[in-house]
């Protein structure tokens, strides 16, 4: 520690000394926020975010050497934890339109004078997509809009097959890994994925660095792995990428692509959909490209070229622990990613400095006499990016003691300007709306909470063109939000960030936090200029809400550790399920209905005789009839559920805090693993890595989350006997679970 440091540091334990010390939370919360330092985050920020830190380069690598220092500074017990994951990187790419007016893709995007894009002393990855198939073809190039299972719906309407083909789909409405699995499912034999400008670009505001929006030559990376299989490292799935580990072979792994994929700017992707002939595309499959968009084939072929060298990397992941004074054997987990696709500014790093602010303040409470009850353990993962490697690794490295031990995860990942945004296990829903409601707003000094609850309502009034199930959950949650005597309602969790291992493998309970909704970032999003300064003029410019997250997540780690209780209530989750069963019978009966509907038409000829004949076009395939799908184990479950979490919450309204040492004991070691009873070791069908059968990531969504995941996909999907087998294994979930209460009950009423 060098002197300017040491007095910094004294300083700050001056101040946090100045506010009266107590056992009183709200005391040891405002001693907490008297050191927040937003200058030291954007320095601390402006120093990570210097080069470009993928898996295996070296500043991911000295970034996380130099994180476990700072833990170690601030009085942590800190270490390296390693694993050896499969993370291919590029030697060889070409993206070439051939014909009589050749064109060539630029693959490397342009740095920005004063901007660290320039001044970065190692070189980015070129444009790349992680975990696709290599490979070395030629072919006619076919547009698929968004490439979605709809749009492969619409093409074959359209009489269109992209068997042979490439092609080329725009970034939106669904993740990036679904458009070249959907497009290999299909026949195609490559894929191209462009930023259009009506979604991240000029059509939005102005272009970097003028604006924030994505200029021409942006290039959106990612991966492409597909992480509704199971996420982390492709060749270990269930245990963790240990050196000596049992992998699977390249070739075996079921969530590596096929074919070879890419993404580009909307600079050239302009030239090549202008090669497009056919069709015109239907309305909404318009871009804000000035071409007249179409769907093809396209006259000239187009070579899509990639060569990639697959090899093990090491992935560094930061463990710092502070031992618990009372319950050591209870973790409080905190976490954030280190690892970026280029500098990574805004994504992990905003959220990486918020969760090192945290560390350094409760470091600092430590030294002045506060000691958690519970261990607090803080990790900075490495791969994220990629497939969440570090966090599934060491999640199914430790999985057994995490199942043991573990109160809850909390994780953040981007952050900046805007309303708080929370998703996570609903019996936490009122530990976060009383953790909001004692946060300040910085912008307009209200409480978090207060602000949350606005915008729910205001989105309430403008549902976009969401499905009439989204749009009816959106008028739902703007009346809890407007009730003052009900919590705000959270989301519910899919994947995309480093909880998904804990809620969706293990059963932990876990949290996804950040602030968000007011600043234009997306157009850099995985691009070369997600820096330092494109954060700070656009995102968050006085880093206050970096300040935010740091005093939201900091007081849910202190309260999670401290707490005499079990912090779940547990009512949320219960009238939570049961929205989510009206749900899947609605689409049950939708489904029915559109099937009925369909089978009419066909019959009529319907589709052939209202088609444009100058024009190609087919019948839509045939919708499977619905049978009457068995919800009596779910109704049964959810009646059963609503009792006992009603029950429950009550007798710890009235006896929680008279309890005996040796009964709060007993009532914590039953709610300590509750979550889990909703994670059987069945699984999920197709995929049973994920156990989790209230929450999943859907497998035609990606990210966005599928709620009773076992019910609903299956009829979604047309499989109907896995409809009425899941009703009855998410019914007896739902039922262990009221059970565990039932037990937690009994306690706390003295029987």
């Amino acid at each position: 520690m060098n002197r300017r440091t040491a007095l910094a540091t004294a300083s700050l334990i001056a101040l946090i000394a100045a506010v009266p010390a107590s056992s009183d939370s709200s005391s040891l919360e405002q001693r907490f926020d008297a050191g927040v330092n937003p200058k030291e985050m954007s320095d601390w920020m402006k120093l990570m975010a210097s080069e470009p830190n993928h898996v295996g380069s070296p500043h991911d690598k000295i970034n996380a050497q130099w994180e476990m220092k700072k833990f170690q500074e601030f009085g942590w017990d800190a270490h390296l934890e390693e694993f050896q994951v499969l993370y291919p990187t590029p030697v060889a790419e070409a993206i070439e339109l051939l014909g009589k007016k050749p064109f060539k893709v630029t693959l490397q995007e342009k740095p920005i004078p004063g901007d660290t894009s320039a001044t970065a002393k190692d070189k980015p990855l070129p444009a790349y997509l992680e975990y696709q198939g290599d490979g070395d073809v030629t072919a006619p190039l076919v547009y698929v809009n968004y490439g979605m299972q709809d749009d492969y719906k619409a093409l074959e309407r359209m009489g269109v097959s992209v068997k042979g083909k490439i092609v080329i789909a725009r970034y939106g409405a669904g993740w990036r890994g679904l458009k070249p699995r959907l497009a290999q499912d299909h026949g195609a034999v490559g894929c191209i994925i462009y930023s259009d400008p009506a979604d991240d670009g000029y059509a939005r505001e102005a272009t970097y660095p003028q604006g924030p929006e994505r200029p021409p030559q942006g290039i959106q990376r990612g991966s492409v792995v597909d992480m509704t299989l199971y996420s982390g490292d492709p060749l270990t799935p269930g245990i963790g990428a240990t050196k000596d580990a049992k992998r699977l072979t390249r070739e075996t792994a079921p969530t590596i692509l096929k074919i070879p994929a890419l993404p580009i700017g909307y600079g050239d992707a302009k030239v090549l959909l202008a090669s497009l002939g056919g069709q015109v595309v239907p309305e909404n499959w318009r871009g804000a490209l000035p071409i007249t968009y179409r769907v093809g084939p396209s006259a000239p072929k187009v070579h899509l070229m990639v060569k990639s060298e697959w090899s093990l990397k090491t992935a560094y992941d930061v463990v710092a622990t502070m031992k618990g004074s009372e319950l050591p054997d209870q973790w409080v987990l905190r976490g954030n990613h280190h690892d970026g696709w280029v500098e990574g500014a805004g994504d992990p790093l905003s959220g990486q400095v918020a969760l090192l602010e945290e560390a350094r303040l409760l470091g600092e409470l430590a030294k002045t006499g506060w000691k958690p009850k519970r261990t607090i353990v803080y990790l900075s993962w490495d791969g994220e990016e990629p497939g969440l490697l570090g966090s599934t690794e060491w999640a199914e490295e430790h999985g057994d003691e995490l199942k043991k031990n573990a109160v809850l995860y909390i994780n953040t990942d981007g952050n900046e300007r805007g309303f708080l945004g929370v998703e996570g296990s609903h019996d936490l829903e009122h530990f976060v709306n009383t953790v909001a409601d004692d946060v300040r707003d910085p912008e307009t000094g209200k409480s978090i909470s207060e602000r949350a609850r606005a915008q729910i309502r205001m989105e309430a009034l403008h549902p976009g063109a969401r499905d009439p199930q989204a749009a009816a959950r959106l008028k739902d949650d703007a009346k809890l939000a407007a009730d003052p005597t009900k919590d705000f309602p959270i989301g519910a969790l899919g994947s995309g960030s480093d909880y998904t291992a804990f809620i969706e493998h293990l059963g932990v309970s876990a949290l996804n936090v950040g602030f968000g909704g007011e600043a234009e970032t997306g157009g850099i999003y995985h691009s070369r200029y997600d820096t330092w300064e494109h954060y700070k003029r656009f995102a968050d410019p006085d880093f206050a809400y970096e300040a935010a997250l740091a005093k939201t997540v900091g007081r849910m780690v202190m309260r999670a550790a401290d707490s005499d209780l079990p912090i779940q209530r547990t009512s949320n989750f219960a009238a939570t399920v049961e929205r989510y069963v009206g749900e899947v019978k609605k689409l049950a009966d939708n489904k029915r209905e559109a099937a009925e509907t369909q089978s009419k038409m066909l019959a009529d000829n319907v589709f052939e005789v209202a088609s444009d004949p100058t024009k190609s076009h087919a019948d839509p395939e045939a919708l499977k009839p619905v049978p009457q799908i068995d919800f009596a184990p779910l109704d049964a479950a959810v009646t059963k559920l609503k009792a006992a979490t009603r029950a429950y919450d009550d007798a710890l309204a009235a006896h929680g805090a008279a309890l005996s040492p040796d009964a709060k004991a007993k009532l914590r070691a039953l709610m300590l693993t509750l979550d889990q009873t909703l994670a059987p070791d069945v699984g999920l069908p197709v995929r049973p890595w994920f156990k989790n059968l209230i929450y999943a990531p859907g497998r035609f969504t990606g990210y966005g989350s599928k709620t009773l995941p076992g019910v609903r996909e299956a009829i979604e999907e047309e499989r109907f006997a896995d409809a009425d087998k899941y009703s009855k294994l998410t019914a007896d979930a739902l039922t262990a679970y009221a059970d565990r209460l039932d037990q937690a009950t009994a306690v706390l009423e003295g029987k």
